[in-house]
């Protein structure tokens, strides 16, 4: 892909905000001069800095000389922030794309004006390594910024587009999600310890598998059951190990973890206000 000329500003470079940072770089989407890096405390960027980043902890100098906003902060730092930039944000120049858990696009352009185009973006963690699931959601008139935030998040990992209304479910099961899985991999590597793997190479072990398991999902679109079910005979070791697991409840404590993250993911802005 040839690079994009748009300048892009990041504000609020904490832990996804680094991870698009570091994905930007790995894929060589835009030249790191062009990549403006907020922080109140920029030493924490020197990494990025000494990669060619612009890191400033001006917030209204990053928006003046970027096209493209990316707002990665916690809902209670985002209305005091958008209150700040405001009198920086040009419609006819910038578009806005919030990475902010739990706020409506309504409610960001009750702050900027409904003529800045705003998109809602949900990516997780695995960015950093352009491997994210990310979701993404605009309003109709704002087509143009959807796909450009398409064009960028399709480098990153993987893109689906979904209505506003499943952006809080899709940060429960894409952002939330990525730690269920990686804790269901750490909770692997334990019991590979137990019967009898060092701990690197039972976590090694455990990660390799996990990945694998996707890979068969992603690469062949089947359903987890039709893999599974090539896997357990019967009276086997598969079946026996499987049902145990469930007996102690793997599934439904994996789903009420989702629907738990959902629940909360719905109220933590109003609760910030």
């Amino acid at each position: 892909m040839k690079k994009i000329k748009q300048k892009i500003a990041i504000i609020g470079c904490g832990n996804i905000g680094r991870s698009i940072a570091d994905g930007l770089f790995q894929a060589q989407l835009l030249d790191a001069k062009n990549v403006y890096l907020t922080r109140r405390d920029t030493e924490k960027l020197a990494d990025l800095k000494a990669k060619g980043f612009n890191v400033l902890s001006d917030n209204i100098e990053a928006v003046k000389n970027s096209d493209v906003i990316i707002i990665a902060l916690t809902p209670q730092q985002l209305d005091q922030v958008l209150i700040e930039i405001q009198p920086a944000l040009n419609p006819k120049k910038h578009s806005l794309l919030s990475v902010v858990t739990g706020v409506e696009i309504k409610q960001i352009k009750s702050f900027t004006g409904s003529g800045l185009p705003v998109v809602r973006v949900m990516p997780n963690t695995a960015i950093a390594i352009r491997e994210s699931m990310t979701c993404l959601s605009a309003e109709d008139h704002d087509v143009k910024s959807l796909d450009f935030a398409k064009l960028i998040f399709d480098e990153l990992g993987k893109t689906v587009v979904i209505h506003e209304d499943l952006m809080v479910p899709a940060t429960a099961l894409v952002a939330c999600g990525i730690a269920f899985f990686l804790r269901a991999v750490r909770a692997a590597s334990q019991g590979g310890i137990e019967i009898g793997f060092h701990a690197d190479e039972a976590i090694f072990m455990a990660a390799q598998t996990a990945k694998g398991a996707a890979s068969l999902l992603l690469d062949k679109k089947s359903h987890p059951e039709r893999e599974v079910d090539k896997v357990t005979t019967p009276r086997g070791l598969t079946i026996s190990g499987l049902n145990q697991m469930e007996h102690f409840g793997f599934s439904s404590a994996m789903i009420k973890g989702i629907v738990t993250a959902s629940e909360k993911a719905k109220t933590v802005y109003s609760k910030e206000k």
